[in-house]
């Protein structure tokens, strides 16, 4: 197996267990804890698990207060989740592999709740007194923020090492000069 080949799968084996964390810990929180019944359970003085049914997606935006607008958040979640697979299998660098697979496995996890509760499930809150620097949020919340946050952060830096190859070739460097600085 080729190494390109074996990054791919590595990242769709992380998105999987990204998709299996999530569902477990959603799990945990509607039976075993009885998060839904109970509302609140007070953790740290900054975090806490509350129950909350999240019908719309980032930052409760495009709610889906409706049967045909529920599945019309469904379809369109499942097209940038498929638009997402397709891009981490055409990528080279490990690092976006991984930062799509974040992003794959934490959309599948978000999408199969909609799919079958009509919203999804959130529970993390992280708070300072009353002060909630984000929205409350689950595992795969976090997962698609922080492969969203590899993939800007590999493109603002690829863009600065391809600049400066630019500038060493623009000023007569040859290419390979430029790698062994």
């Amino acid at each position: 197996m080729n190494s390109l080949l074996r990054m791919r799968l590595i990242g769709v084996a992380i998105a999987f267990v990204i998709y299996g964390v999530d569902q477990y810990v959603k799990w945990l929180m509607v039976e075993p804890l009885q998060l839904r019944q109970r509302g609140v359970i007070d953790l740290l003085p900054f975090f806490d698990l509350r129950w909350t049914q999240n019908f719309g997606v980032s930052m409760g935006m495009f709610e889906a207060d409706s049967f045909e607008s529920r599945w019309i958040l469904v379809g369109v979640t499942a097209l940038i989740a498929l638009v997402v697979t397709i891009w981490m299998f055409r990528e080279k660098a490990l690092g976006d592999i991984l930062g799509l697979s974040m992003i794959l496995g934490g959309a599948l996890g978000n999408i199969k709740d909609r799919y079958e509760l009509g919203y999804v499930i959130d529970y993390a809150d992280f708070h300072i007194g009353d002060f909630r620097p984000f929205l409350i949020f689950n595992i795969a919340d976090a997962a698609i923020t922080i492969g969203v946050l590899i993939i800007l952060a590999r493109a603002f830096f690829m863009r600065d090492k391809d600049d400066e190859e630019v500038d060493d070739l623009m000023h007569g460097k040859p290419a390979d000069a430029a790698e062994s600085n």
